[in-house]
This record gives C-alpha cells, structure tokens and sequence, in this order.
C-alpha cells in the first residue's frame, strides 16, 4: 500500500562557488528524488545575506510532490547538500548548497532534525518571493497566508534572476 502523496516545498539556497549552477544542480537532483515529482520550480532570486555574510545567495523554491517521509525526504536533501561539499562549521555560515523543508503538506512537525514549518520563513524574502511565485495562495501553518508576510519585509532587497 503506498502512502498518498504529498505536496512540500522546499528552499534552495547557496553563496560559495558558483552558487547559480549548484542550485540549477539541486533542482535536477530533487526532481530525480525517488518516490518524488517535481512539480514545480521558481525563478533564481539574488538576496544580500540574512544574520550571515560573504557572497550575495543565489536562492529558489521547489514544489515536490512525495511519498517520502518527512525525515526520508530531509536525510535526501542532506545526501544532496553533502553531494556538493556542504559543510557546517558555524550556524549560519556562507555555504554551498542550503536545502531546507519549507512546508510538508499542512503538517507541524517539531522534531530534533526537523522543524516544519521552517521556523523562519515567514521573516525572510528570499523565501517568501520564490514561494508566492510557485503558489500565490501557499498558507503556512500557524502563520497564514504568506503574500501579507512579504508584503511587510520591505528591508530585504531581493532580485529576480
């Protein structure tokens, strides 16, 4: 018997290297995730660093549709991560390739791994722009709708690529 789908985005971030062809790697290597659709992708954004620093980031936003658990689809993303040399030396630290569980379906899931929904995607434009593009009516868990949530960051300047 096979679990129904569900419906998880995911966000897609680097600024070490060359942060536009890794990332453009990372959708490749999502959509051929087992038990895994790609659904749909956003454009490339640019964003100046948030409580970090280095290279501006290169970031996007995947919608997957998955029989994968939520812990299976994040040991997956951090397979992928580590495919292109991610390393964790600080919280926060410049990085190659950055993929993070946005949403899985309307789940909470408050874990040791794995929090979700990201606890920080209703403050960052880097998540939120990509996001509304893929789906203008994505509502967070516990957050609500997430178009009035971009509308009030206006201090993060972000660029379509």
């Amino acid at each position: 018997m096979h679990n129904a789908p569900t419906i998880a985005y995911i966000g897609i971030g680097g600024n070490l290297g060359d942060a536009r062809a890794t990332v453009v790697d990372a959708i490749a290597r999502l959509a051929a995730l087992p038990q895994t659709d790609l659904l749909r992708c956003s454009s490339l954004y640019r964003t100046a660093p948030v409580d970090s620093s280095g290279d501006d980031y290169i970031n996007a936003v995947a919608q997957l549709s998955t029989t994968l658990t939520a812990s299976a689809l994040l040991l997956a993303l951090q397979a992928i991560e580590l495919q292109h040399g991610r390393e964790r030396p600080y919280r926060n630290a410049p990085r190659t390739l950055d993929l993070d569980v946005l949403l899985y379906g309307q789940d909470c899931i408050d874990s040791d791994t794995l929090t979700v929904p990201h606890p920080r995607m209703g403050q960052r434009a880097f998540v939120l722009a990509p996001l509304l593009e893929i789906d203008a009516a994505v509502v967070i868990p516990g957050l609500g709708a997430a178009a009035p949530l971009l509308a009030g960051i206006t201090d993060q300047p972000i660029s379509k690529l």
